[in-house]
């Protein structure tokens, strides 16, 4: 298995861009899948570089209703016209991050939920034996202050986003199991709980964002919440690979913690499973 980080904040090489968002191409033994665009087409001038075939992937997964992970999603579907994108059925509702004095929409583009490659789809979804999806995390430990400036409406009201909208892939080849996550706005710790009831294991990999950070307030988690994150990863013994929402600055104390056992992803970096 290869990932390559077509978008992610940072970047590693020349030529390359990076924008606030995640875009990782997944390539198996069977099949090729993108998780998440990105916000822009961005994803798209980047995988031309790195000489990735977008309109060569047999699936497309969002992660969740915001727009640093799906707003590349119109340049997607007209450069690939056969890969099936599977999103959760409420991702394409309205939601909001609080910043500075405004109330910001910060959600997918509500025309292409008709495009007749959505799959919408929720709780627990088996692409094939080798590839499964799953939302409803519970959010039973460690609710994240870095979620705290996003908001959802319903019902005509604005209130706190509850983030049922997010869903994380599994991913089995080869005798080793990989979890890819978005944002992790559920917890991460939550997440992979979640992940352990379904599987009776914990995961070989973790590939993806933690939401230790909030570009919209600019605040980090508390260095308690980090250090109990970080302990809860050592005993769950995976590979951790994560960026975007992570932030910097958490990374690094992650990396204190996890020292070998947590890297950083970059646009452009590439891992090989």
């Amino acid at each position: 298995m290869i990932v390559r980080t077509l978008v992610e904040d940072t970047k590693t090489a020349t030529g390359l861009g990076s924008e606030h968002g995640l875009s990782l191409h997944i390539e198996t033994n069977g099949y090729k899948i993108l998780f998440d665009v990105g916000a822009s087409d961005l994803f798209l001038r980047n995988a031309n570089e790195m000489n990735v075939s977008v309109s060569d992937v047999d699936y497309l997964v969002i992660s969740h209703g915001h727009y640093d992970h799906g707003g590349g999603l119109r340049a997607f579907l007209k450069t690939n016209t056969k890969a099936k994108v599977f999103i959760h059925q409420l991702a394409f509702e309205k939601y909001y991050a609080q910043r500075l004095d405004s109330l910001d929409y910060i959600g997918l583009d509500e025309e292409l939920k008709q495009n007749k490659q959505i799959v919408l789809i929720s709780g627990l979804f088996s692409v094939n034996e080798n590839l499964r999806l799953f939302a409803n995390t519970t959010q039973r430990n460690l609710r994240l202050k870095s979620n705290s400036s996003l908001f959802m409406e319903q019902d005509g009201q604005i209130i706190e986003d509850v983030f049922n909208h997010e869903q994380n892939l599994i991913i089995k080849e080869d005798g080793k199991t990989v979890l890819i996550t978005g944002c992790a706005h559920n917890g991460i710790i939550n997440i992979l709980k979640e992940f352990n009831d379904l599987q009776s294991s914990m995961p070989d990999y973790v590939i993806g964002g933690f939401h230790l950070s909030s570009r919209s307030s600019g605040g980090n988690e508390s260095f308690e919440t980090i250090d109990r994150i970080g302990q809860f990863l050592t005993e769950a013994k995976a590979m951790y690979y994560t960026g975007h929402c992570t932030g910097i600055g958490p990374y690094r104390r992650l990396k204190s913690i996890l020292g070998t056992r947590i890297e950083y992803l970059s646009t452009g970096s590439k891992i090989v499973i």
